[in-house]
């Protein structure tokens, strides 16, 4: 069960970048709010995401298998940290395109 954490955190850490990627790929011109929507579930995918990865750093603690934590942690700090910092810019990025086409 806790290797699914990975999987889990892998697979919302894409869709928490694919979101908005998509709405930067629609037209802008037509005036919805859907992207408003993509945007919040983008960022609750992160956080989602970042909290599989503490569950899984958590449970290896309790097993006692430190070595894994040492060998570990440090790739897992600098993706997370990407995965935030990335998210961010996206959905930066997606609020000022489509503020600028004033489609609020």
């Amino acid at each position: 069960m806790y290797g699914n954490l990975n999987l889990a955190s892998l697979f919302l850490g894409l869709l928490a970048w694919g979101l908005p990627m998509i709405s930067l790929m629609r037209d802008h011109s037509k005036a919805t709010n859907n992207w408003m929507i993509l945007s919040l579930i983008s960022l609750s995918a992160c956080g989602i995401s970042l909290v599989c990865q503490i569950l899984y750093i958590y449970h290896k603690v309790s097993v006692g298998d430190l070595a894994a934590l040492m060998d570990t942690m440090y790739a897992v700090a600098i993706v997370s940290s990407i995965l935030l910092i990335v998210t961010i810019l996206l959905n930066a990025i997606t609020l000022n395109v489509y503020r600028k086409a004033k489609t609020f």
